[in-house]
């Protein structure tokens, strides 16, 4: 018999949110297992005792966690979304026909929310993946990477150089009278604050890809232009610096540097940090960080993995000193040893082919900080050396200079080449690459929607939140070695059972008389 639906509204209704979706979804479990009541108490000074009640602290969290693992970046289609979805409703504590808030509160909460809450939410989701087992802590992978923000390239313009206000703004005068009278002393432009040399170093970069008889691709386009983070800011977002990934075109971004625990995958500290800076110099702030984390979990950290782009004689140094393993490959042109001028590690001083020494004369900075190691030969042996054309054609004697941290390289060296160092190189390739790509395709880590290094920071602290949280879940939030344990034990009463079956007594039958 064929059927027919008709369908005639009802005045009332008997219905319940949680009878709609099976124990196992997502959200159901999550409102199980994550308590954010401490959030009151923690936002309860960013409020006043009067006026209309702010978003529940608790539901602005959930909503942001459900932008992430969702992978909606913008407030307005997240809130849409969650008016469609009646797990995310349950999760959020709102009925069907409850008002949730508008989008504009979200970007006004987040602004108005420290970023020390965020990260107060970060460390109790990584205590929660600790208390399962799920984090070893004594090897971390440590990798980074370039987030676009939410800045244009074109809206770039050249910082005011550091000279007085006066001769600026009677330059400007003279130059465009008419701008000068609309926007004088309505801007404030951000002076220059690089060094003359570093300067100088741009303007002779520039000029060599000018006189470069091989043109860049787009180098005659009537938009391109010269940029550098000396020179230029972006007004919309200042925190945004100019940066490029190799074959990739130069864009304002962020740099999101990461630390990943290679027992599960689990995320130790995510942080942002300004795009013109080499990863080596955030290695240092990103271990102390790990560290004490681990250590209020009573954990330790005793092994670091990263890559190439981390080598620095003084990271090697500060790892040494803190009883940690750097396995971080040295830089492409470092060599061990300098050929034909070996080293006397007690005297401190090299010999030449001629077997003449070449002594510790002392120690030199260059403009930017660095210092170096400087041995020299006597001018009187080099004058005399039959080796002098071919050597030190131009100068007075042979010098030789070192970083001051050459006694750690040659470690580095000898553990990225040892077979463990091929391994560790392996882990940390399939642990923390694996995890980027995750936040930037399925976590809403693709682009940052907000303005800041602190809003920033809170974007990559969420999506870090969103990532660990689920895969907890995944985990079913309980200690692996009790689900090793309870295998162990149906193998062994299985065992038992075999055993039982072929040592039992059997049962005697009576003799016949």
């Amino acid at each position: 018999m064929q059927g027919r639906k008709n369908y005639t509204e009802k005045l009332f209704l008997s219905f319940r949110l949680s009878d709609r979706f099976p124990k196992e979804n997502l959200y159901r479990r999550l409102r199980e297992t994550l308590d954010l009541r401490f959030l009151y108490k923690d936002t309860k000074e960013l409020y006043g005792d009067t006026g209309t009640p702010s978003i529940d602290p608790v539901v602005f969290f959930k909503l942001l966690i459900t932008g992430y693992l969702e992978n909606i970046s913008s407030d307005r289609k997240l809130m849409e979304h969650c008016s469609m979805r009646m797990d995310v409703l349950y999760f959020l504590g709102y009925d069907l026909d409850e008002e949730l808030p508008w989008h504009s509160t979200i970007s006004r909460t987040r602004q108005l929310y420290p970023e020390s809450l965020f990260l107060t939410l970060f460390n109790k989701v990584f205590t929660l993946c600790v208390d399962s087992g799920m984090v070893s802590g004594h090897t971390q992978a440590v990798d980074s990477a370039p987030i676009k923000a939410n800045a244009s390239m074109e809206s770039v313009v050249p910082k005011m150089p550091a000279t007085p206000m006066e001769d600026h703004l009677k330059k400007v005068t003279e130059e465009n009278r008419e701008t000068t009278k609309k926007q004088g002393g309505t801007i404030s432009p951000v002076q220059i604050s690089a060094p003359e040399h570093e300067l100088k170093r741009v303007e002779k970069h520039h000029q060599n890809l000018r006189d470069s008889p091989v043109r860049l691709v787009g180098a005659s386009h009537k938009k391109a232009r010269l940029l550098s983070n000396k020179t230029h800011y972006n007004p919309h977002d200042p925190d945004a610096r100019i940066s490029v990934k190799p074959g990739k075109a130069r864009k304002l971004n962020y740099h999101c540097s990461m630390a990943v625990d290679t027992a599960e995958g689990v995320i130790s500290n995510i942080q942002a940090d300004f795009a013109d800076g080499r990863d080596s110099q955030y290695l240092k702030d990103i271990s102390l960080k790990v560290q004490d984390r681990l250590r209020k979990n009573e954990l330790i950290m005793t092994d670091i993995l990263a890559d190439a782009g981390y080598s620095n004689g003084s990271n090697y140094d500060f790892l040494e000193k803190r009883k940690v393993t750097g396995w971080i490959p040295v830089f492409g042109k470092y060599k061990p040893w300098i050929e034909g001028f070996p080293y006397n590690k007690e005297k401190d001083e090299y010999s030449c082919p001629m077997n003449k020494p070449l002594p510790f004369k002392g120690f030199s900075t260059n403009k930017d900080g660095v210092v170096s190691k400087n041995y020299w030969a006597a001018p009187r042996d080099c004058k005399a050396c039959p080796m002098k054309p071919s050597c030190v054609p131009n100068r007075k004697c042979k010098n030789i200079t070192r970083t001051i941290y050459d006694e750690q390289y040659p470690g580095a060296y000898a553990r990225q080449h040892s077979e463990r160092g091929k391994r560790m190189k392996n882990l940390r390739q399939s642990t923390v690459e694996p995890v980027f790509g995750s936040l930037t395709q399925f976590y809403g880590l693709r682009k940052i929607g907000v303005l800041g290094k602190a809003g920033a920071n809170k974007v990559m602290l969420m999506a870090a939140i969103a990532f660990n949280l689920k895969k907890y879940l995944k985990k079913g939030g309980k200690k692996p070695s009790m689900g090793i344990f309870e295998a162990i034990m149906d193998v062994f009463q299985g065992y038992l059972t075999t055993i039982y079956r072929h040592i039992r007594p059997r049962p005697v039958l009576p003799i016949a008389p």
